[in-house]
């Protein structure tokens, strides 16, 4: 009697390790070459070289150069909170749990300088890659359509306190905060004109309260066009928007 045992494929501890420890040279790689040199201008055999990996490891894992720029954004967060859903963080439970309209959005604006601070870069290089690939300008819709989702649910918190200025609409009120919260902004004031981190949260959180509530927060900014202060003679003026805070 002949027996017939059928094989089973076995992956050892050690070589699932040695996998994920493979991918997330190539991610690494691929976010610093991406952010350097731009998705256009980054060949994939420069990634493999620099993850120190066959060209063929990199497609086998990720097929192509667009869907290895998904999965570098897809890993950006890393962390139990990753696979969470947006409105369930417990950066978001904090904002829907501030009843103040001005402190709610001093903390959405801290967290948009968290994310622009790590992101912010990496969301250019999908933005700008967006133009030319149509599986990168899928993944860039994508991103935007969840900002916009998440600014719609912070504005109907504001709306159920009766905190919207007077005559502003829940939809006018999302999409002026969604302009304002885009990551183009961010890179226009910060990589553009080199301002602070710090200095662009003071600032958001001032537009987001003029635009959205009426008024001004308890907090101003100075205006970026103000006389800079006399110093003694001899000391060197500091421009508002790069001071460190």
């Amino acid at each position: 009697m002949v027996s017939h045992v059928k094989g089973r494929s076995y992956v050892s501890p050690r070589r699932r390790a040695q996998a994920a420890e493979t991918r997330r040279a190539i991610l690494d790689a691929a976010r610093r070459r991406f952010e350097e040199g731009g998705y256009a201008s980054t060949p994939v055999p420069s990634i493999a070289v620099e993850a120190n990996v066959a060209l063929k490891t990199v497609y086998l894992a990720f097929e192509t150069k667009a869907g290895l720029l998904r999965a570098v954004w897809e890993a950006r967060l890393g962390g139990e909170e990753e696979a969470i859903p947006v409105l369930e963080r417990s950066w978001f439970r904090e904002v829907t749990a501030e009843p103040d309209p001005v402190q709610k959005l001093r903390r959405v604006a801290a967290q948009s300088r968290r994310v622009k601070t790590s992101s912010g870069a990496l969301l250019e290089v999908i933005r700008t890659a967006a133009v030319t690939d149509p599986e990168i300008a899928t993944l860039w819709s994508d991103i935007e359509a969840k900002l916009l989702s998440v600014q719609r649910a912070i504005v109907e918190q504001l709306d159920e306190t009766d905190s919207l200025a007077a005559g502003l609409t829940t939809r006018h009120a999302t999409d002026v905060l969604w302009t304002l919260n885009h990551p183009t902004v961010w890179h226009l004031l910060v990589r553009g004109r080199r301002w602070s981190p710090a200095r662009y949260e003071t600032w958001l959180h001032d537009a987001f309260c003029l635009h959205l509530l009426g008024r001004r927060s308890r907090h101003p900014t100075t205006p970026l066009d103000a006389p800079a202060p006399r110093k003694p003679e001899g000391t060197v003026a500091v421009p508002p928007w790069d001071a460190s805070a």
